[in-house]
């Protein structure tokens, strides 16, 4: 589930980064907001 999550934020801020218009910082914040899930999910497993 939680890859999923990831893997959705990663590609929607790729998307947006590659496009010529983006949603300002909408896109750092999809960026960020992986992240912090792929940390949670990394504490968890510990």
């Amino acid at each position: 589930m939680f890859w999923t999550v990831i893997l959705v934020l990663l590609i929607l801020w790729a998307i947006g980064l590659l496009s010529s218009y983006t949603f300002g910082g909408l896109i750092h914040i999809l960026l960020v907001a992986a992240v912090i899930v792929l940390i949670i999910k990394l504490i968890k497993r510990i």
